[in-house]
This record gives structure tokens, C-alpha cells and sequence, in this order.
């Protein structure tokens, strides 16, 4: 057994008896640990300073009782989380989840994957992210205003503008963001960026909602470019059908692809004509407006096809953007995805795929970007937010799109940096995790013993 193996197989030990029944958070710390242990290997302070173990130890957990009336007068109770993993780099920065399945475990993956896609950024933020089992589907407004106003009432005392700023995430969108804000102003006394992802009459940024989906296009068109490829032409398979999903396919279908999917919790729509401008437009109307389901696209739209209770990856594609949720993509669905001839694997949801998925995509040398690196438009929007919000300005549209565009291209030099390989293939995963690893790593040693 090699020296990494061992090295990865003796920590793995130490993080899984201290962290028993969390599978999401333990699978996280191996995908990066499995790649940066040589690293480590190779630099004596960083074992001497026990750098991962440190990392793996969240600066503190927060776990927290949500109490809150239905409209039938019911009370509810929910559990609230917010997991500050590392402010090495700078003031921690991360989304909200709200979704029946966020547990501890979720939040601490999730948290530990903010660390190191904030460090890929170049901004100084640490990493964080929270989150409730709560269930915002079927609600009506007033019923996710109660929920949102008393998850506050707890979150605000943990949070601040250069402490731990939040920002949405999945099952929190622009009505979410509204409701979080409005209580933690009301609380506080304070107008402040302790909340991104504000609308815009009230603090936000120009490009915030669009910036995570157009951040993945941004750098699936870079990992194109080095096959002197484009997305023009290309057919594109979506999942979910969320700001992510939406956003991703509003960048995509302007740079000439062609959008084929787009998914909930119930199914998948495919249409092989084509998801165009206007049908996008309609599908965003449904799922932010009317709180619709996706499978009302077909009596909308003629030669759509409804798959019920399936996702996207047995349509034939170029390019597969998995947006939904984390571990959407397993090893059949990725022979499945090779067999019909993807070559691009974007993961616009956090570690979209299991690890055998990644394993084949790689092996079969598609070209795979890793959440952390694909979906970071998203920080750097909410970094951008907050510097408006501390200089009190507002900045163009293009000005923001264009920061966005340059710091995606950056992530991706640092990425094909750190994976390429001496024949030239780019281990996407591994350049990402490296990159994002080195630069936390150095903060935490210059810092001591914190």
C-alpha cells in the first residue's frame, strides 16, 4: 500500500470515529483529503501544525429549535443549523438550505465544500453554510414568513458583516433572502451585508441571482476552450429546475447550446426541440411565481415528453450539468451519460455526483468539473454585494459580469494547474481541491495554533 493510501486511510479512520453516522460529511472530507495528501506529504509544517485535522473540526456548530404557527393555527417545530468550518481566509460566507433532508451531516459537507470554493475565488472569505429541515414546498407566503422570521430570531445573534454573512442556497430564493433580511434588520437595528442575494431596491447587486448559473457555463466553456471546443451546437442536459438549473440554461441557450432538460423532485421534462428563450421564460414564471410542477411544461408546449420519477442522464447529450442536489449521478448513470456520448461534466449542485461516478468520468477522460470550482459564480457575486454594501455604491451590469467572467477563467487556470497531467488531460477534481487547499492551508499556518 503507497505512502498516500496509508496517510488517507489512518486520518480517514480519526475523522469517521469522531463523526460517526454523517456519510455525506465523511464522503467530502475523503474526495478532498484523497487528493491533497501528498501535499501534505511533501510539506513538514503542514503535518507538524496538523492542518486537516484541523480543518475537519468546525470552528463551532450551531444547532438550533425552530418554532413557528401554520395557517391552521398549528405550531411546528424545525431544526436550524449554521456550521462555521473556517474564517482562515477572512469572514465566513455561505448559502441556507431549506429541505426536509438537511441534517448535520449535509451542513457540515456543505460547509466544508464552502471553504474551498471560497478560497478558489481569490476573496478573502471563509466558509460556512446552514440550513433547515424545513420543507418550503406547499407553503404559502405567510407560513415561510413565520418560519424565516423565527429561524432569525436565533441565527442573527451568529451572524454579521464581518463575521458570517449568508447568502440563499437550496429551497431559499428571492422571497426566502426578503423575509431572512426584513427580521434580522428589525433585530439588529442595522441596514447591513449580513445578507446577500438582497433584491435590488433594497442592497442587492446587479447579475446575483443569474451569477451561480452563468459562473458554470462560464467555466464549462473554459474546459471546452482547451479542446478548442465551444458550447455552440452543444446538446445540454439540466437537472433541477431551481435559480441554479434556470440560470445555467439562460446562459447556455445565449451561447448557442442546446438545452434538452430540466427536472424536479417529481421528473424530468425533454423536449428535443429544444428548451428556447421563451419556453425558459415560462418555466421560470411556474417554478418562482405560480409554485408550479415541471410536468405542466407538456401541455404547454408540443413534442415534449414527461419522464415521471426519472432524471435526465439517460437523454442522449454533450454536455451534463447536474443542478439539483448532491449525489444525483450514480456509476450506471455515468456509463449510461459516456455510452451516449457526453464529453462535459459539470457539477452546478454541491458533489452532484458519487464518487464511482467521478471515478468513470474520469477514467473514461470526459471532462469533469467538480462543484466547488463550478459553482463558485455564486461567492463571487456575494463578495461583490458585499463591497457594494460597505462602499454604498452599485455597480454596472457589465462591470459585475465581467469580474465574474474573469475570476470563473481564473479558477479555471488554477484548477488545470494544479490536475494537469504529463500527457495533458486535467484532473479537474484534483486541481480544484489542491488549489483551494494550499492557499487555507498557508492562512492557517501563519495564524498558529487558532
Amino acid at each position: 500500500m503507497s505512502i498516500k493510501a496509508n496517510a488517507l486511510d489512518f486520518i480517514m479512520s480519526q475523522v469517521t470515529v469522531r463523526n460517526p453516522g454523517e456519510p455525506e460529511f465523511l464522503q467530502a472530507v475523503r474526495e478532498v483529503f484523497s487528493s491533497v495528501i501528498p501535499v501534505v506529504e511533501a510539506n513538514p509544517v503542514y503535518r507538524r501544525m496538523k492542518v486537516l485535522e484541523r480543518l475537519v473540526e468546525p470552528e463551532r456548530s450551531i444547532i438550533f429549535r425552530v418554532p413557528w404557527v401554520d395557517d391552521l393555527g398549528n405550531v411546528q417545530v424545525n431544526r436550524g443549523y449554521r456550521v462555521q468550518m473556517s474564517s482562515a481566509i477572512g469572514p465566513l460566507q455561505g448559502g441556507i438550505r431549506f429541505h426536509p433532508s438537511v441534517n448535520l451531516s449535509i451542513i457540515k459537507f456543505l460547509a466544508f465544500e464552502q471553504v474551498f470554493r471560497n478560497s478558489l475565488t481569490s476573496l478573502p472569505l471563509g466558509g460556512a453554510k446552514g440550513g433547515s429541515d424545513f420543507d418550503p414546498k406547499g407553503k404559502s407566503d405567510m407560513e415561510v414568513m413565520r418560519f424565516c422570521q423565527s429561524f432569525m430570531t436565533e441565527l442573527y445573534r451568529h451572524i454579521g458583516p464581518t463575521h458570517d454573512v449568508i447568502s440563499s442556497g437550496l429551497g431559499v430564493g428571492g422571497r426566502e433572502v426578503g423575509y431572512l433580511f426584513g427580521m434580522y434588520k428589525k433585530l439588529t437595528g442595522q441596514f447591513s451585508g449580513a445578507v446577500t442575494n438582497k433584491g435590488m431596491e433594497w442592497g442587492g447587486s446587479m447579475l446575483r441571482p443569474e451569477a451561480a448559473g452563468f459562473g458554470v457555463v462560464y467555466f464549462i466553456e473554459n474546459m471546452l476552450s482547451r479542446r478548442h471546443e465551444s458550447l455552440e451546437g452543444k446538446r445540454v442536459v439540466i437537472s433541477g429546475s431551481g435559480n441554479m438549473a434556470q440560470f445555467t440554461a439562460k446562459k447556455a441557450i445565449a451561447m448557442g447550446a442546446k438545452v434538452l432538460t430540466m427536472s424536479d423532485s417529481d421528473g424530468t421534462i425533454y423536449d428535443p426541440d429544444g428548451i428556447d428563450e421563451d419556453k425558459l421564460d415560462w418555466i421560470m414564471e411556474l417554478k418562482n411565481l405560480r409554485r408550479g410542477r415541471i410536468y405542466e411544461y407538456i401541455d404547454e408546449f408540443d413534442g415534449a415528453e414527461y419522464l415521471d420519477g426519472a432524471n435526465p442522464w439517460s437523454i442522449p447529450c454533450d454536455v451534463a450539468v447536474p443542478a439539483a442536489t448532491q449525489n444525483e449521478i450514480f456509476l450506471e448513470d455515468a456509463k449510461e451519460l459516456i455510452k451516449n456520448g457526453v464529453t462535459a461534466v459539470a457539477e452546478a449542485s454541491d458533489m452532484s455526483c458519487m464518487p464511482d461516478a467521478v471515478s468513470e468520468f474520469l477514467r473514461s477522460k470526459v471532462l469533469f468539473g467538480p462543484s466547488k470550482a463550478v459553482n463558485a459564480g455564486g461567492v463571487v457575486a456575494s463578495g461583490l454585494e458585499m463591497a457594494q454594501n460597505a462602499s454604498h455604491e452599485n455597480w454596472s451590469l457589465d462591470e459585475i459580469d465581467e469580474r465574474l467572467s474573469q475570476v470563473m477563467r481564473s479558477i479555471h487556470g488554477a484548477c488545470v494547474r494544479y490536475g494537469r497531467s504529463d500527457e495533458g488531460f486535467v484532473n479537474y477534481v484534483r486541481g480544484a481541491n489542491v488549489a483551494g487547499f494550499v492557499r487555507v492551508a498557508d492562512a492557517m499556518v501563519d495564524q498558529g495554533i487558532v
